[in-house]
């Protein structure tokens, strides 16, 4: 997915990801441990070969721990964690126990399958965990010690963040994950929350669910999870990202998909559109009108439907006329999501209306 179509006009400030804070938060603390002081900032080495300096938001040094924190910037992008503190605490170790990790205050831990980590353990990926795995060997190196550290992550007030994230779902229990593969956070390009998607789809597969159930939005969830009584682990946020999902399943598929959302987005993936947001994707009214006349509608509704300015405005239409375009969209849908998993799991899409009335729906084989 080109991260470029999703930025709106304008320069924008790239930002840094937990992962890269925790590491420099790491770097600081564990430096103070061992030479018995703090340095103002930290310079760290991102995977791309970026070298970023952070400024401390806090410190402090005991005989045996010392304690860093930073606040994220997550630069231009509308990040659930920008402005946090992410604070790390650096102690010995067991002899011979290398690197350990805790989940402080406000990190989650994850308690289901199917996750980078296994269950048990603290919600922070593998790559912020090679990040600071590395750092903390380069310093224990430099004073020809052995990398037996155990580090602590909290982020104050996580808990309350996460609860704006898909953690609970995932099974991530009592605060935020620790993410971050480049260490760079860019500006608008959804990637925590394709990630989120994946690790569902994930967390899905691993247990042992068949059916899962992609929405556009809360009505449409709630409405699909009444409808087939699914548990939380079954839904997916989907949001825009219908692409990103379908992409996915191709190739993590699971039995069965249903697709549920409002009319005016559905009507974006019936016509062939993979990101459903209204700012990188448009209704094409006139082929709104073409289904209309292929349903059997009058010229009155042809003409009003390819003047229409929103999606409901011509699902009245049709239904003032008894016309089932909900169903036909329902159909057009399912046959762009079928092709997009490859056929290789059962498709169903349901469209809801604003109250969460179901008004259109297609499964089984593409029909043409």
């Amino acid at each position: 997915m080109n991260d470029d179509q999703f930025k709106p006009a304008g320069k924008l400030r790239y930002g840094w990801t937990t992962g890269a804070c925790a590491t420099a938060a790491t770097k600081a603390a564990l430096q103070a441990l061992l030479q018995g002081h703090f340095d103002n900032d930290v310079t760290i080495s991102l995977p791309g070969g970026k070298k970023p300096t952070f400024t401390l938001s806090q410190h402090s040094l005991e005989r045996d721990q010392a304690s860093a924190g930073i606040i994220k910037d997550a630069g231009d992008d509308p990040d659930v964690t920008h402005g946090a503190e992410i604070i790390v605490t650096v102690c010995p170790g067991k002899a011979g126990s290398g690197v350990t990790f805790e989940a402080g205050q406000g990190v989650g831990t994850v308690t289901l399958p199917g996750l980078p980590v296994p269950a048990g353990e603290p919600a922070i990926n593998p790559a912020p965990r090679k990040m600071i795995t590395e750092v903390t060997e380069a310093i224990a190196s430099n004073f020809n010690i052995p990398a037996d550290f155990n580090i602590t992550i909290a982020i104050p007030g996580g808990e309350k963040l996460a609860q704006k994230t898909m953690n609970g779902r995932l099974g991530i229990i009592g605060g935020l994950s620790i993410l971050g593969t480049t260490g760079i956070v860019r500006p608008y390009s959804c990637s925590a929350w394709i990630h989120s998607i994946h690790s569902g789809i994930d967390v899905a597969r691993a247990t042992g669910l068949t059916h899962i159930a992609a929405t556009t939005g809360s009505t449409s969830e709630a409405a699909i999870k009444a409808l087939y009584n699914l548990t939380d682990s079954a839904l997916i946020d989907m949001g825009d990202f219908a692409g990103g999902l379908l992409k996915y399943l191709r190739h993590h598929p699971v039995k069965k998909l249903t697709l549920a959302g409002g009319f005016g987005k559905l009507t974006k993936l019936a016509q062939g559109n993979m990101d459903l947001h209204s700012a990188r994707s448009q209704l094409d009214f006139n082929k709104l009108a073409d289904c209309l006349n292929e349903l059997g509608g009058d010229d009155k509704s042809l003409a009003d439907t390819k003047k229409a300015t929103t999606a409901m405005a011509v699902l009245e239409i049709a239904r003032s006329q008894n016309l089932p375009l909900a169903d036909l969209i329902a159909r057009r849908a399912h046959d762009v999501a079928l092709s997009a998993v490859d056929g290789g799991l059962s498709v169903e899409i349901c469209v809801f209306d604003r109250d969460g009335g179901l008004v259109g729906r297609a499964q089984g084989d593409s029909d043409g």
